[in-house]
């Protein structure tokens, strides 16, 4: 058992509730007067969910009339921002004396210990040290404070001071310098000062970004007949396929059964596009001339936004398309002309825009509207999330000897993803970043994620030695819509658990502010008897295997689409958001799910021990109450539809007082991931096919034969009892068949003659009787039941 999994820490494991100081409290001088701190109560803040940072803002506009070097006549002029230890510069230009910056840079208030803002006006120099051109002072005292929702402060020139302080020189810097907080519109491309080891392009990868997933169609391709479709080998007529293909997927049609010229399929071909359309439609028509040979005979590209864009059931328009002749190139131009016929395909293509497109699994799917807009209803409450900070990170790379790490937090809903920016060198990082998406059904999942950026470059991830290619996954937290109570906030602190080859892990926690506001109840109640997702999921379904592959193909798209973005959602951070590897085997989540299931039976189960204990008067009292209502029942049977629905509002009544208080989090327990087997474990990390050695491989399969083998006996008996019911009156067995209709006659008769309440009376006593008056052997329909023959020894 993995020694972090022991019972002493199972608490690190569970959610913990937090009171974070949420909303806008501005300090003494600022905008809003007063004395002491102000708590704002405006419900409309755009960051009241969140903890409220303040940061030193300097925006560096522009210069001009800058003096030009004495000796060389050029000037790369830059500027440097300097508060206390910090120092923060612009990029410099060559040869320009009136230069254009418009940077921002952000210095965090709990940090700064300077009591002065310097800015510096250099001249950058190749071989030499850098010019003193002049600076500009401003005290931190002095310094406005800037409440949104009022106007950007407006930029001033200032003139350059020399070294002392005691003079003006030549030229003029604008800037703005302003105290605010994270709310602030300058704060996400702003430069940060605890990022001041990052240059180049990582300052791109540590920026906070909202990504929007690309819009996905299925585009459905039947593929109805072929005409003139000539064979290179004129002697045979050809027996042809299409294959089709829209990107990377590539699917083709069955083979015709026939040699003909003029075949037919009528099938259809599923694949997934992403706006804007950059793949075309391939259609080649190709001749199986041999097992192991096809002959491309024609050709077709199209592009797919000629295609129509189908918002319903109604067939399309079919359409003739021309085939290019395979071979015929721009050389063999002039032969195409001799071609007296050419060969043509019928084709009904449609984009399908009355479809959901699942690019995540439906356990935990947080959208289900289809593709096109038209077709979306209106939204039914707002989801707002504070990702405030995380706690106890541990290391996941080493840089310069010692262990760091680099985090950044994704959230995903609906089409709208949110990266918050990557807090540098921190184990304890806060990022105080709110965001809000609109809900369109509360049955929906909200999945987070925290990750190691490993591409800021200077860094050793362990299991490589060098320079970690893909960011490292810390933890995910899903959140259920339908579990939050509306207009109220959660504060919880959710373990980062992650299951790695040696067993599981707590990698810290992750403290969020959630809120769910409903903007229409009657509309919400009325979406609990709809469908899941669109109605022609329904209408005309895809099968098991289709959906399977399409989701595959579309997780790859939003997965390239999102990594062409600056900065990149990359690869690996959208696959771990979107469950890539959810379907491969694990002996783990098996015995998950089995354990799953035996608790959905255990209230049968306890209800069947108490009805044996009531049967066997192991508690008279109890006993004599059930025959009393049993009595009432039997007297008055309009009387037991309404006790069973009366008795689980009562019990629904009862459990309220036990209802969770908290959202769902990640269950050890129910994941089985607390004793898990090693072995168990390095299986569900192995490649798909297997990289391990012969006899790891060989002792898995027989490990998998022998689970498959009880799974095979059970479903053995299962069949054996079920062909034994068939056999009742199917005279296998000449003698139990007789027997079995001779007493259906005799209860034919019984029944007819003797009143209904009368019998289950006699039924009910019979069934409630003292164990004085049974037998420890089996009942008769029992033995009669269990001497039926079934098929079982038919078989091979």
């Amino acid at each position: 058992m993995n020694p972090i999994a022991a019972p002493d820490r199972k608490d690190d494991f569970k959610l913990k509730n937090t009171k974070p100081q949420l909303g806008e409290r501005w300090p003494h001088g600022g905008p809003r007067g007063g004395v002491g701190w102000i708590s704002s109560e405006r419900a409309t803040s755009t960051y009241d969910l969140v903890e409220q940072m303040f940061y030193l803002y300097v925006r560096v506009v522009k210069a001009k009339d800058l003096p030009t070097h004495p000796v060389t006549g050029s000037f790369d002029p830059y500027i440097e921002v300097k508060v206390g230890n910090y120092k923060g510069k612009t990029q410099h230009f060559e040869k320009k004396t009136n230069p254009e910056w418009n940077q921002v840079f952000a210095f965090s208030k709990e940090k700064i210990q300077s009591s002065v803002v310097e800015v510096f006006l250099r001249d950058r120099e190749m071989v030499l040290r850098d010019d003193y051109v002049g600076k500009v002072v401003f005290d931190m005292h002095e310094v406005p404070t800037r409440v949104p929702p009022d106007s950007p402060l407006a930029p001033q020139w200032y003139r350059l001071e020399g070294h002392s302080g005691d003079r003006k020189v030549r030229g003029e810097v604008m800037l703005a310098v302003w105290m605010g907080t994270q709310a602030d519109e300058a704060f996400p491309e702003s430069w940060h000062s605890d990022a001041t080891s990052v240059h180049g392009e990582g300052v791109f990868n540590i920026r906070s970004k909202v990504y929007v997933s690309p819009k996905l169609w299925y585009l459905r391709v039947n593929v109805i007949e072929a005409q003139d479709v000539e064979s290179l080998d004129r002697s045979q007529l050809p027996q042809v396929f299409v294959k089709a293909q829209v990107g990377n997927q590539i699917l083709k049609t069955k083979l015709c059964p026939t040699r003909t010229t003029n075949p037919m399929w009528n099938e259809d071909l599923i694949f997934v596009a992403a706006e804007p359309f950059e793949e075309q439609l391939i259609l080649t028509v190709e001749n199986k001339a041999s097992p192991a040979k096809d002959e491309v005979m024609g050709r077709a590209n199209l592009p797919l936004h000629i295609f129509e864009r189908r918002l319903d059931h109604r067939p399309v328009h079919s359409k003739w398309f021309n085939l290019e002749k395979f071979g015929f190139g721009a050389l063999e131009g002039d032969r195409r002309h001799e071609l007296k016929f050419s060969t043509r395909i019928h084709l009904r293509v449609c984009l399908e825009g009355a479809y959901h497109v699942l690019d995540e699994s439906t356990m935990y799917i947080s959208d289900q509207r289809p593709t096109a807009r038209q077709l979306w209803k209106q939204p039914i409450g707002i989801l707002e999330v504070g990702i405030l900070s995380a706690q106890g990170l541990l290391p996941m790379k080493k840089k310069d000897g010692r262990g760091t790490t680099d985090a950044y937090c994704v959230a995903k809903y609906g089409l709208k993803w949110v990266r918050t920016r990557t807090i540098i060198e921190n184990f304890n990082p806060k990022w105080n970043e709110q965001y809000t998406w609109e809900v369109y059904d509360p049955c929906t999942v909200i999945t987070l994620g925290v990750f190691d950026n490993c591409h800021l470059g200077g860094a050793e991830h362990p299991a490589t030695g060098g320079g970690a290619r893909n960011d490292m996954r810390i933890g995910k937290v899903r959140i259920r819509l339908s579990t939050l109570e509306t207009d109220r906030i959660y504060t919880h602190s959710y373990p980062l658990l992650v299951l790695q080859p040696s067993g599981l892990k707590k990698m810290g926690e992750l403290q969020l502010a959630v809120r769910f506001t409903c903007l229409s109840l009657a509309n919400m109640i009325y979406l609990y008897g709809q469908p899941l997702l669109p109605k022609m999921h329904y209408l005309h379904p895809f099968t098991v295997n289709q959906l399977d592959s399409l989701r595959y193909q579309a997780m790859n798209i939003v997965a390239v689409r999102l990594g062409r973005a600056e900065p990149p959602l990359r690869k690996e951070t959208v696959e771990y958001m979107l469950d890539v590897d959810s379907h491969m085997w694990s002996m783990r989540r098996s015995k998950a799910n089995f354990f799953r299931i035996v608790s959905l039976f255990s209230g049968v189960i306890s209800m069947s021990k108490w009805l044996g204990e009531v049967c066997k008067w192991k508690n008279p009292v109890t006993t004599v109450l059930v025959h009393v209502l049993f009595f009432i029942l039997i007297c008055y049977p309009e009387l037991i539809l309404p006790t069973i629905f009366l008795y689980m509002f009562l019990i629904g009544l009862w459990n309220y007082r036990f209802r969770a208080r908290h959202p769902p989090h990640m269950d050890t327990k129910l994941s089985w991931a607390e004793a898990v087997h090693p072995d168990e474990l390095d299986e569900e990390f192995d490649t798909f096919p297997t990289s391990k050695q012969q006899d790891v491989a060989r002792m898995r399969y027989d490990r998998l034969r022998s689970v498959a083998a009880r799974i095979q006996t059970v479903v053995g008996d299962m069949a054996t009892q079920g062909e034994r019911f068939q056999a009742l009156l199917s005279w296998r067995d000449p003698r139990a068949t007789s027997l079995y209709i001779i007493f259906c006659l005799i209860a034919a008769v019984v029944l007819y003659i003797t009143p209904f309440k009368i019998i289950t009376l006699c039924a009910g006593l019979f069934w409630l009787r003292h164990p004085r008056f049974r037998s420890k052997q089996p009942s008769v329909p029992s033995n009669f039941f269990r001497r039926l023959p079934s098929r079982a020894d038919s078989m091979l």
